[in-house]
Parts: C-alpha cells; structure tokens; sequence
C-alpha cells in the first residue's frame, strides 16, 4: 500500500482512505456482517485511514467500527472523526453545535463508543455559524494537550475559515467533497491548503456513486439519501449518467473500470491529496484497492477533462438546506 503524509504536521496514512459512513447510514439498508468484513478486509490490505463520524446513524458508526477494530494495535490504523451535527430521532437534521463545552462532550461519548483513549484526527463537521472558528479549535487543542486528540482537522470551510482556524493551532487536513464532477475546492482552498502546508482528504470522489459505472436511475432504495440530491433527481440524473459514457471508453483504454479511473484522477492531482472510498462491501473494495496503480499519463489527464470539463455535472451536490452550509460551492 502507498502512503501519503497529510500536510506537514499530519500523520502518515494510506494514499487511499476508508470512508465507513455508508455501512450505518444514508445509503439504504447495511449489513453489518459484511460491513464488519469490508472494515477488516480494508485493514488486511494496508489502508489505515478510517473515516467516521459521531452522528452517523446516531453512533452505529463509531460502535460498528469498534467492533471491527477490537483487538487490532491502536498504532496500525488512524480514527479521523468528524463532530458537531445535530440529529433528532427521526433522524433529521437541525443545525452544527461546535462551542468549546460541546467539543469536549462529543470527543467524551466518542472515545466511548469507539473503545479508545484517543483520535486521531478530530474535525468539526461543518462550520458552527455561531462560533467562531477559533474558539472551536481553541478547544480541539486543549484536548490535544490533553493527549485525548493527536491532530486537528477541517470539514468542509471556506480559505479564510482555514486561515483563521490554523493560526489558533496547525491544522492536518481538510475534508472537502473533491472529484471529478465536483472542482470547487480548486478555486481558492486547494491553493490555500498548499500554501499553509495543510493536506486534503476527499470525499465523494464516486459523486455517491454517480459516476462510479454502476449506478442507474433505478438504484435507488428506501432509506437512500440520494432520493434528495439534486444531481440524482430527474431530468439531472440522466444528464449525469451521460457524462460517465466517455470516461468508460477512457477507462477501457487503460485497462480499468470508470470506479478506479475516477479514484485514480482524484489521486493524481497531487500527493497531498488522499481519496476516501466509502466502500460497504468487500466487492466495491476490492474495485477500488488498484486504482492507486492506475498511471494516469498527462495524456489520459487531457482526454479527462475532455470528457467531462470542469462544471459539466446538472445540480448541486447537497440540498439546498445543506449547500447554505458549505464553505465552498459544487
């Protein structure tokens, strides 16, 4: 397994990372059997990022994963771990809580629930309109002091939010949505990042699937999120979908599926990047694993971005509840 350090503070992970939302929440019924499988195979095959969240399925996540990783060295794998969403019963949304005494009550039930002493990369999951940013990190730090957090991250914030927030204490990565239909992060943080020394973990590099050669416009199932993202709904879907045609026939150039053709551009777009696969089963894994070995050619890159020029995706990402939330756009 390749390794990539993120930024210059952060820690030595995997160059591709597992992201475990998918095996609780968002996508429709999971099995945790096969979840529990997919997290062991993902470890058996050197990948050692391990992305969660408090409020993925109201802590099913962080159990499932303690499950997963019982018995397994602490030092083997790094716990990247977002906080702060607010969730009812029903499961729906109502807004980020991220002052100081809230910090250190979520990385409390967190640690708990996970079944270790510490986290390694610990992130506000969206940017508290209430608090500022340095008081959120302010408090991050104290439990870095602590020994209870080994580096601070970022979620989904604007340039200046990440200046301001790396001024209080070095911040590791930033976690942005980034792939091939969603270049937003290009405009104004990915410089930023470079400039501060901060790396990147990017999620959604499939788009949820979209553009992973897979889906189809009758995936969907009950309980799957994607029922509400402009970019699944009808009329744009099938607009989206066309755009995945010309990466199949780049992708059978190279001997790959569209999957790790769409992984491998994410990667290549600088070693201070690292992809984060939500894989929930070990087949989807096993896809993604060589993508890391597909050598994307300045070539291949042009006949790319031919194929699927920057802003050429119909819809946002999110709702329109969530994008008001965004530091940055699609």
């Amino acid at each position: 397994m390749q390794t990539r350090t993120l930024g210059t503070t952060g820690p030595a992970v995997s160059a591709l990372g597992l992201g475990a939302m998918g095996m609780s929440d968002a996508y429709g019924p999971t099995d945790r059997a096969e979840s529990v499988a997919t997290v062991h195979a993902a470890l058996e095959a050197g990948v050692t990022l391990i992305d969660t969240g408090d409020f993925y399925a109201m802590g099913h996540n962080e159990l499932l994963l303690a499950e997963a990783l019982r018995g397994r060295d602490r030092d083997s794998y790094v716990l990247s771990v977002k906080f702060g969403a607010l969730r009812g019963p029903g499961h729906e949304f109502s807004g980020q809580d991220s002052r100081p005494e809230a910090v250190k009550n979520f990385l409390a039930y967190s640690l708990t629930r996970l079944g270790t002493d510490h986290i390694d990369i610990y992130r506000p999951a969206r940017l508290d309109p209430d608090v500022p940013i340095e008081e959120t990190v302010g408090a991050i730090k104290e439990m870095v002091d602590a020994g209870y957090v080994r580096h601070i991250g970022l979620s989904e914030v604007d340039a200046a939010t990440i200046r301001r927030a790396h001024a209080v204490h070095p911040v590791a990565d930033l976690q942005i949505e980034y792939s091939l239909i969603s270049r937003a992060v290009e405009a104004d943080v990915l410089p930023t990042l470079r400039e501060l020394g901060i790396g990147l973990t990017a999620y959604g590099v499939l788009s949820r699937g979209l553009i992973s050669g897979h889906w189809s416009t009758d995936r969907a199932a009950p309980g799957d999120s994607r029922g509400f993202v402009p970019r699944f709904s009808p009329g744009n879907v099938e607009h989206n979908l066309a755009l995945v045609e010309p990466l199949r026939r780049v992708a059978e150039a190279k001997e790959c599926t569209v999957a790790q053709l769409v992984i491998a551009w994410v990667a290549a777009q600088g070693q201070d990047i690292v992809p984060l696969v939500g894989a929930r089963t070990r087949e989807r894994l096993t896809e993604a694993l060589p993508a890391l070995d597909v050598d994307l050619t300045a070539d291949d890159l042009a006949e790319i971005e031919k194929a699927v020029p920057r802003g050429s995706a119909r819809g946002d990402r999110y709702p329109a509840a969530f994008m008001a939330g965004l530091g940055v756009g699609n």
